[in-house]
């Protein structure tokens, strides 16, 4: 069966990343049996450029009828000044909905060629693997009532609405539970229930879930002492659960654990397995067009689209492995280079993968 990938450059250095996962692909069709194609559309900043809006008609059609979803990024400094709903982040809110996109996988897992590329001790961090599940369609991102309103003192406010429903939390929880159960069989649920109504339902569902799960030793955290548990003593987390806001904060956090957020894949993902695969870092539109970009958070992006959307195991094996080779042989890009090392291109890293896939 061939399998349809959407594939989606973005904005900044997305089409720069993109290509260099696209050629990873290319390879693996070519020489290992991969049975894809690729179709190219529009996301963000530059959907809005050509077609008026972040998330237009044309993408959505392909993106319901694709298999998979790799992104670049979207998003810049030229389009902060638009309209609100068109601004290229709203085209990536809009494809999560649309899919219903609820589950967000993020592992951090520290290469150990790059633990001194980590702002913390290496002994802090070697063997450092987190996997954060970030629930992706509700919370204050999503909630309603949102706007900026003026006041009658002539004041203007701003405001969003934080909420979760049972379902949501049960979904999420559950898509968290089984993920532990494949690892070391350890969850911890992180929250605010101390002083949100939103957190509260949020502990009470999770603690109840959990009796679904006996053999997974559940625990709870308040996200200020996460965010600092997560910089203290990181390995004592296997996976972590969590909201919308807090999974955005916790998980970039943790990115930087690894040494460089640029290492760092993704995977947004439905009910029956299909999903959105993406970097975690953003569009960074100071770089794009230099070459410095660092492809492998997208090469990896990869490997995830093959694991949980192809079933295809074996094949993401071979990617990560490729990456790791490519580590070892001492190729970094600008972004993850130490003292005395000479950092190479986004097509250059981009290229010894591939040639990492070949040997």
């Amino acid at each position: 069966m061939t399998h349809k990938i959407l594939v989606l450059p973005g904005d900044g250095i997305g089409p720069e990343i993109v290509a260099e996962a696209a050629k990873v692909l290319e390879c693996l069709r070519q020489e290992h049996g991969l049975d894809v194609v690729l179709e190219y559309g529009l996301l963000g900043g530059c959907a809005v450029d050509e077609l008026g809006e972040p998330y237009p008609e044309a993408t959505r059609r392909q993106a319901r009828e694709a298999d998979a979803i790799l992104l670049g990024a979207v998003g810049g400094p030229r389009w902060e000044r638009i309209e609100r709903p068109l601004r290229p982040e709203r085209g990536l809110l809009a494809i999560r909905a649309d899919l219903e996109l609820f589950a967000n996988l993020r592992p951090a897992l520290l290469y150990p060629q790059l633990a001194s590329a980590s702002a913390l001790k290496p002994e802090i961090v070697a063997g450092l693997d987190i996997l954060i599940v970030r629930e992706l369609n509700g919370d204050i991102y999503f909630g309603q009532p949102r706007g900026i309103r003026t006041l009658d003192s002539g004041e203007r406010e701003g405001f969003n609405t934080m909420r979760y429903s049972e379902p949501e939390i049960e979904r999420i929880t559950r898509v968290a539970f089984e993920a532990a159960r494949k690892r070391h069989r350890k969850l911890c649920s992180v929250d605010k229930a101390n002083v949100l109504e939103a957190s509260e339902l949020w502990r009470e569902v999770t603690g109840r879930v959990a009796g679904d799960y006996p053999d997974v030793e559940l625990s709870h955290m308040y996200v200020d002492n996460a965010a600092m548990q997560l910089v203290r003593t990181p390995k004592q987390f296997d996976v972590i659960v969590t909201g919308n806001l807090f999974g955005d904060i916790l998980s970039d956090c943790a990115a930087m654990l690894t040494g460089s957020i640029g290492m760092l894949p993704s995977a947004s993902l439905d009910r029956q397995g299909k999903g959105l695969y993406e970097p975690i870092h953003g569009s960074a539109p100071d770089i794009a067009g230099k070459g410095l970009a660092n492809p492998l958070a997208t090469i990896l992006s990869a490997a995830m689209l093959l694991r949980y959307s192809l079933n295809q195991p074996q094949l993401a094996g071979r990617i990560e492995d490729a990456v790791g080779r490519v580590l070892d042989q001492g190729l970094r890009t600008l972004d993850i280079t130490t003292s005395g090392m000479t950092p190479v291109g986004t097509q250059a890293m981009g290229d010894a993968v591939v040639a990492a896939l070949m040997e």
